[in-house]
């Protein structure tokens, strides 16, 4: 596989399952299991997965500048 699609797929990789165990928490914490809590969770879900993927895409390159600037000091 190519290097250029590795960081694409690697990151969505992450923030699948992430995004899942976020909007499952949060609907069962705000709504518990009612009648309709699985479109409560799709819906909360298909909203997290792109801001999340995005999201990722910023932080990322932030987050490993700096655990290199705190871990490079001696």
């Amino acid at each position: 596989m190519k290097q250029k699609h590795f960081k694409y797929i690697n990151t969505l990789l992450v923030v699948i399952p992430m995004t899942l165990i976020m909007a499952f928490v949060g609907i069962v914490r705000n709504y518990g299991f009612g009648i309709d809590w699985h479109f409560k969770f799709l819906k909360a879900w298909s909203v997290m997965l792109p801001v999340a993927y995005l999201a990722a895409f910023l932080i990322i390159p932030n987050a490993r500048k700096l655990a290199e600037r705190i871990t490079s000091k001696n």
